[in-house]
């Protein structure tokens, strides 16, 4: 369902301007498409994505070998001349993880692929956001530059009626006056709309770069849906993601409690009778003083503010979500209610002093008051719709109205 817009506004909605033929309308999904297509937001969340998995790619990664050479006894005195007793040894050692470092790594850094691309998803979710509401600021911006037009078309009339009064001697001269001023305010108020209008259109366009000129979007400001939908997956999705990381951090600490060997063999050459000899070793740290308790005294509490974070985001944005959509339902019974009773009354009122006035049982400043009524009335219409549109784009953003996993995204 949809606001009545324009048609609700006046009877003679006819005159309401189509768009250009061929030109389809815009619509709110497609403006959001528009705009996560042209969005560096997004390139950089991908390339955020590319990161996690090249971290990825390093975590499997096992430690380098190394390869050392080792001569002694090469130079000195008497029986130690140059090179006459000195022993080569060319050895191969290779560091040996253990405590499942290589295992705790992996699971770490694919933990972080998860919440690069839920964080992802909030990106295009907070985008969403930012479109939806410039898309029905346009709305609103048309409907306002709609009814500045038919201000300034009914103050044209009432100073017609004005000067035909003064003129006859009706009515004093500041009548005249009165009504000239009211017209330029009307001008004014014009020339204002038209200049938000242009800024809104402008706005929107400047998502994915496009031009404000050719820009046709539907009309009628979309309801709430009936029945709300639940929390958005990517918020949950993102603090999962944090939450299973650090729960893998606390892995990767405690295996880094545990030491490592290192494991090395060769050959020595011994150059007084020219043999070769088999070398072999193993380098075993003892591991008295650091177990690296610390880090994971610290990872675990970290965990824990995650966790506990997590649930408490939960439930700020559930009670946020409530109070949302008891706004967004307030604010639409609320311009609902204007324009289908308020409206019409004032426009009645008005006509009908207006039509006393010409007979001459009221005075101007008693049309002043039934125009301004109907100024108010549209005031009010146009709080209760902008309050509705902020209400509304941030309940699909808790909602996730706009939420998708772009393929990119679910590659393995």
């Amino acid at each position: 369902m949809q606001f009545p817009m324009r048609a609700a506004l006046l009877a003679g909605a006819a005159l309401l301007m189509a768009p250009p033929a061929g030109a389809a309308p815009v619509t709110l999904g497609e403006a959001v498409q528009r705009a996560l297509a042209a969005a560096p937001d997004l390139q950089a969340s991908s390339a955020g994505i590319d990161a996690a998995r090249a971290e990825q790619t390093q975590a499997r990664v096992r430690p380098n070998p190394a390869l050392s050479v080792e001569a002694e006894n090469i130079a000195g005195t008497g029986n130690f001349s140059l090179f006459e007793q000195s022993e080569t040894t060319v050895s191969y050692a290779q560091p040996i993880e253990r405590g499942g470092k290589r295992e705790a790594r992996m699971a770490y850094a694919a933990r972080g692929v998860a919440l690069a691309e839920a964080q992802a998803r909030v990106t295009r979710l907070d985008l969403a956001q930012q479109v939806q509401r410039a898309f029905i600021d346009v709305q609103i911006a048309d409907q306002l530059l709609w009814i500045a037009e038919q201000r300034l078309t009914r103050e044209r009339a009432m100073q017609k009626e004005a000067v035909r009064r003064v003129r006859g001697y009706k009515d004093p001269l500041f009548v005249e006056t009165r009504a000239n001023a009211r017209i330029v305010e009307a001008e004014l108020a014009l020339q204002e709309a038209q200049a938000k209008r242009a800024a809104a259109r402008a706005l929107l366009a400047s998502f994915w770069a496009g031009s404000p000129d050719d820009l046709e979007i539907d009309e009628g400001i979309e309801q709430p849906a009936p029945n709300g939908a639940s929390l958005a997956a990517a918020d949950a999705a993102v603090y999962g993601a944090a939450v299973e990381r650090a729960r893998a951090q606390v892995v990767v600490e405690q295996s880094r409690g545990v030491q490592d060997y290192t494991v090395s063999g060769g050959a020595r050459f011994l150059r007084e009778t020219n043999d070769v000899a088999l070398v072999a070793g193993v380098s075993i740290p003892l591991g008295r003083f650091d177990r690296n308790q610390g880090n994971i005294e610290r990872a675990r509490a970290e965990r824990q503010r995650i966790e506990h974070q997590a649930e408490a985001d939960r439930l700020a944005r559930l009670r946020r979500l409530a109070a949302l959509r008891a706004d967004a339902s307030a604010a639409q019974a609320r311009a609902d209610g204007i324009m289908a009773q308020v409206y019409p009354k004032a426009v009645q009122a008005l006509a009908q002093v207006r039509e006393g006035y010409n007979r001459g049982g009221f005075r101007f400043s008693d049309v002043q008051d039934a125009a301004d009524a109907i100024i108010a009335t549209q005031d009010q219409w146009a709080d209760a719709m902008t309050r509705y549109r902020d209400a509304q784009s941030e309940i699909d953003r808790l909602t996730g109205r706009f939420d998708a996993v772009p393929a990119a995204e679910t590659q393995p």
